[in-house]
């Protein structure tokens, strides 16, 4: 299987995209528009986003853990791995608060600083996903499609716990809120994405092609059947909040995810390797969103804040993923250029080894 997977990078650019247009239509709309059609169909698609984006993280993880396990790491090397995976995120996560807080300082509270966002929750589910690395790809691959069922079904009921006497922090992470990335429900994601990348490395390339089109029925699937429950009259929750903490509301984005996937798939296929815009968006995709959510939240263009109508806010969100393309395209480049040599004087007692030693992620 190659390295990466082109329709994998392609789904991660697609969500990349319908992010870029959410957040430049909900920070530069007009307060009085935003009850008519175009806007609610951006927010509405911008729902999705966050969900592929976990989804293929897990998957991600996934095929670290495979390839550390094919290399002949054992359980306890495996689960270090996957722990520094997410301590990196985890890392990434707080100074991207902190440059948030900083660029918008002295405006900006101090209660900033540990606002749980998409990468708070990344870092945090990987961690708590991380000890399925002591298994082989075929159980994980199981116990993590079953981690997902249990976190979404658990979602209301964690919703409806005495939290009064809880660390707002720790609220934060774990309960859902409708402002922050919490652990419930959306750690689902990352666990169903943790399966499925375990079914790919299963699959391998060459049984792809039968793998893909039982993913995009069991996607279909997951669609009708979410919809056809979220119409019964009763639930088996004793109070549940559909846009919320609704397992139903998992099972749908889930199956649209799997579709999403098996459509970038054959696309990808069709292709074949000739140069993506979204697929390019979808290598880089954490420079993307970085330097965009600065960009569209941040100070730079306070002047449009809530002033534009809809035209205007979709030739703003199509000058703002011009701009990250053409980011996203320099990043690349910069990347294949010839890398300068450092040359280590033998009294220094360094290894060169010691300069590879870093761990490298692509989100």
């Amino acid at each position: 299987m190659k390295s990466r997977l082109a329709f994998v990078d392609w789904t991660r650019g697609l969500a990349a995209v319908i992010m870029l247009q959410g957040h430049v239509f909900h920070a530069f709309t007009r307060p009085d528009l935003r009850s008519e059609l175009p806007y609610v169909l951006s927010q509405f698609a911008g729902g999705m986003p966050p969900a592929i984006f976990l989804f293929l993280t897990g998957v991600t993880l996934a095929f670290l853990m495979d390839s550390r396990g094919r290399q002949g790491d054992g359980p306890a090397r495996r689960l270090m791995a996957a722990l520094r995976r997410a301590a990196y995120l985890l890392a990434l996560a707080f100074a991207f608060r902190l440059q948030m807080w900083a660029f918008a300082w002295p405006h900006s509270p101090w209660t900033d600083l540990l606002r749980v966002d998409i990468l708070n929750c990344m870092g945090f589910t990987l961690a708590v996903l991380a000890p399925m690395a002591a298994w082989d790809t075929r159980r994980r691959m199981v116990a993590a499609a079953a981690a997902g069922v249990a976190i979404a079904g658990a979602s209301p009921l964690v919703s409806q716990l005495p939290w009064s006497g809880i660390p707002v922090t720790l609220k934060a992470y774990v309960t859902p809120d409708p402002l922050q990335f919490s652990f419930f429900p959306w750690a689902a994601f990352a666990a169903f994405g943790l399966s499925a990348g375990s079914a790919l490395r299963l699959a391998k390339a060459s049984g792809l092609p039968v793998w893909i089109p039982r993913m995009a029925v069991a996607g279909f699937g997951l669609i009708l059947l979410g919809r056809l429950l979220a119409y019964l009259p009763y639930s088996p929750y004793p109070q549940s909040s559909f846009w919320l903490d609704s397992p139903l509301l998992i099972f749908i984005k889930l199956g649209v995810i799997l579709v999403i996937l098996a459509g970038a798939y054959h696309w990808t296929e069709h292709r074949g390797p000739r140069w993506s815009w979204v697929q390019q968006l979808g290598t880089t995709s954490l420079l993307v969103y970085w330097v965009h959510t600065e960009l569209v939240y941040g100070r730079w263009f306070y002047f449009w804040k809530a002033s534009l109508n809809a035209a205007y806010a979709a030739l703003a969100a199509l000058a703002v993923i011009l701009l990250m393309l053409a980011l996203s395209t320099a990043r690349m480049r910069w990347k294949e250029l010839p890398q300068p040599r450092v040359r280590l004087l033998p009294s220094a007692g360094l290894k060169a080894s010691a300069l590879r030693s870093g761990v490298a992620l692509e989100t």
